[in-house]
């Protein structure tokens, strides 16, 4: 992700009146705006977004993907690949208003260094209970997972069956999601 600097801080109701603001991130009142999707990174949305569609069928918790808003707060939304969430009182005509419960970010490389850190924190201190880091290159996930105000990591690669915690009895082969080639 790239800083757009025309100013030093924006708010929330200054970042609806951009142009393409589905392109752009807001965090701390910062703008960023969002790396063009590889073939690769797209292969890997796709992948994940059906193992959870299919198991969400009839169930509460609903799955939405990018350009998907989630505001965290007035001076943070940010657009992730695919979140889920299970309160549909959070869900509005334009977005998520607070923490999906789960949220997963594919990395780019121009939005590595973003994700890791900056996404990560927010991720934390606005109580996602699970955030994934998936790197489409090294075919890894780092799943975190919050429990007692911290978030607990492991890392999960290509030949790893994946439980996902905030949703018992789903299980991904990440084998099937790494191999789009």
């Amino acid at each position: 992700m790239s800083i757009m600097p025309q100013k030093d801080t924006y708010t929330y109701e200054e970042w609806l009146n951009l142009d393409d603001n589905e392109k752009i991130d807001l965090i701390d009142g910062a703008l960023y705006i969002r790396g063009e999707p590889s073939r690769r990174h797209m292969d890997v949305i796709r992948e994940l977004s059906a193992e959870f569609t299919i198991f969400l069928r009839g169930k509460p918790c609903k799955l939405y993907t990018n350009p998907f808003m989630v505001k965290l707060s007035k001076k943070t939304v940010v657009h992730p690949d695919i979140c889920i969430i299970c309160d549909k009182n959070k869900v509005t005509g334009q977005g998520c208003i607070g923490a999906p419960d789960l949220i997963i970010e594919v990395l780019l490389p121009s939005n590595a260094g973003d994700s890791i850190f900056t996404k990560y924190n927010k991720y934390f201190i606005t109580g996602v209970k699970e955030y994934w880091i998936v790197d489409p290159h090294k075919n890894t996930i780092i799943v975190y997972i919050l429990k007692y105000d911290n978030y607990r990591a492991r890392l999960y690669s290509e030949n790893d069956i994946l439980p996902v915690g905030l949703l018992p009895g789903l299980t991904i082969n990440l084998k099937m999601i790494f191999e789009t080639e």
